[in-house]
């Protein structure tokens, strides 16, 4: 869409790899540090990745910056899949 900003696009993107990252079993461990999520996907700011997909309830973060994926998480990759 021409209407559609780049930035956005991109950010969507992050998220997505950041939700596919916390549901994979067999190649990622199911927790993470916020800080780890950033180095991996070669963000400067995760805080601003994970944010979003906490507010909309697709990552749950504790109280001392890991984060791992809710059982929402899991079932939209299940409907979906990976789509990249």
């Amino acid at each position: 869409m021409p209407d559609e900003n780049p930035n956005e696009r991109d950010w969507e993107v992050l998220e997505r790899k950041t939700v596919y990252l916390l549901t994979d079993p067999t190649g990622h461990p199911p927790i993470w540090l916020v800080a780890d999520i950033g180095r991996e996907l070669e963000e400067s700011d995760p805080d601003a990745i994970v944010r979003p997909l906490v507010n909309a309830g697709l990552l749950h973060r504790t109280s001392d910056d890991h984060v791992f994926a809710t059982p929402a998480a899991f079932k939209m990759v299940q409907m979906v899949g990976h789509v990249v």
